[in-house]
């Protein structure tokens, strides 16, 4: 059987950005809220927008949130983005359900002293080495829609400031997570992507980036000559 990136549908991802975002890397997509995907999946991937409490009910409501949690005891490959990462927390101030708890600590809302949400662009510190920054450099723009935040100083491996530190991104074993979308990041956020991939097999990734960048821009030229 081929093997695939499940990203889980619970009805409040930007699925289709974030799976043409893996496949514009070379990954093996499938979409689904189906438990039984899990059988094919090489990783998983859990966007996600909007309220915690939401997010947590739509899970346990389709079957997915013991499925999920199960696969992250288990220290498999996994990336949660914006939702998905919060959702790695104990809980958050924003509602009562508790989170997958594989984080110590609740999301907190932003202080009054910045408009919040913060949307938009921001840079983002590494404090520890991760395969997932690779060949990205320091301080790089990833794009940012969220009004609550997480601090992990233990799994941390980028930094944010909004009125106050926070954490951006996390690595737990096999559990990545980010706050940023890096679906919506341009071309860093595809390099991010593609370091999850290439993190996961080769055999999910066919051809390097570059290479692929190279060979869609030769082709390019050629048609230009013609």
């Amino acid at each position: 059987m081929e093997k695939y990136i499940w990203v889980v549908d619970y009805g409040l991802g930007n699925l289709r950005s974030v799976s043409k975002a893996l496949e514009k890397v070379g990954a093996k997509v499938k979409v689904g809220a189906n438990p039984e995907l899990l059988n094919g999946a090489q990783g998983i991937v859990l966007p996600g927008v909007g309220a915690f409490d939401a997010a947590v009910n739509n899970l346990k409501s389709a079957g997915l949130f013991q499925v999920v949690l199960d696969y992250l005891k288990k220290d498999l490959p996994f990336l949660g983005i914006c939702l998905g990462f919060q959702l790695l927390f104990s809980g958050s101030e924003e509602g009562r359900e508790p989170g997958f708890g594989i984080i110590e600590g609740k999301n907190q809302r932003f202080p009054d002293t910045v408009k919040v949400p913060q949307i938009g662009w921001n840079s983002v510190a590494y404090t520890r080495p991760s395969p997932l920054f690779s060949g990205i450099p320091e301080n790089s723009q990833f794009y940012f829609v969220h009004s609550y935040y997480g601090k992990s100083p233990e799994s941390e491996i980028g930094q944010t400031e909004y009125g106050l530190p926070f954490t951006a991104s996390l690595q737990k074993g096999n559990a990545f997570a980010t706050q940023f979308h890096p679906e919506k990041s341009g071309d860093l956020g595809l390099k991010l992507l593609d370091n999850f991939v290439k993190y996961i097999t080769p055999h999910l990734h066919p051809l390097p980036l570059g290479e692929r960048n190279i060979r869609k821009l030769a082709t390019r030229q050629g048609e230009k000559k013609k």
